[in-house]
């Protein structure tokens, strides 16, 4: 089951959102006081506000993740790690759900002039705050082929990633879901020959009938802050 988003501590413990722009904003009836002035509701301070507080919500959730959902057990007493699954091209992936954040709906990217890197596409909207969007497939190396053929419905999605800079996002062509892998299940990368991107491979997973490259989270997340230099 694909898994959109990660799930958020009880709304109850959180502070509340007001979301004016969806009442008196742009969404709404447009009878905000500060529209003339800012135009739409995105130039305004309180939809920043509103934006920062939604994000701080997903960085509360990630310090419960990596204690309660990574290096899980099942009854089996199998030591377990929780990752996403999801696929560039032909080639299946597969990354810690510590470092993510969020997996959201395309959004339109937003080209940047005089730009030095390649794998910088540009920056995308995540709720009022302009976020660089990089490109998986060019840090990977990876040479995309044709489009997988499947009997199901194949959805782009962005995945909005944590780093100590702040989040960065990266589009992916299909998102298959979170699973829990088992860590003894993990072959070395070294015993694969022709492995997809190797430089970033922690290992290497057979699961549900694909084979799945496990990325060094950490790597990834250096060589994509890099590629912002």
């Amino acid at each position: 089951m694909v898994v959109d988003r990660l799930p958020l501590i009880a709304s109850d413990q959180l502070p509340a959102v007001d979301d004016c722009w969806n009442r008196i904003g742009v969404h709404g009836d447009k009878s905000c006081e500060r529209l003339a002035a800012h135009v739409h509701c995105r130039n305004c301070e309180v939809h920043a506000a509103a934006a920062t507080l939604l994000l701080d919500r997903y960085a509360l959730v990630r310090e419960e993740l990596d204690t309660t959902v990574t290096d899980a057990t099942e009854d089996d007493g199998r030591e377990r790690l929780s990752i996403l699954v999801f696929r560039l091209g032909d080639e299946w992936l597969g990354l810690a759900t510590r470092c993510l954040v969020e997996v959201a709906a395309i959004n339109p990217i937003h080209s940047l002039p005089h730009q030095r890197s390649l794998a910088l596409l540009g920056v995308t909207n995540v709720r009022g705050a302009l976020v660089a969007c990089l490109s998986l497939a060019e840090l990977l190396g990876l040479e995309l082929g044709a489009e997988v053929a499947g009997e199901h419905r194949v959805v782009p999605r962005m995945l909005i990633l944590g780093s100590q800079g702040g989040p960065l996002v990266a589009p992916v062509d299909e998102v298959d879901g979170i699973h829990a892998i088992p860590l003894d299940a993990l072959v070395d990368p070294g015993r694969t020959p022709d492995l997809a991107a190797r430089q970033f491979a922690s290992g290497v997973v057979q699961w549900r009938g694909r084979s799945v490259t496990l990325l060094h989270e950490d790597l990834l997340l250096q060589a994509m802050a890099r590629s912002l230099a």
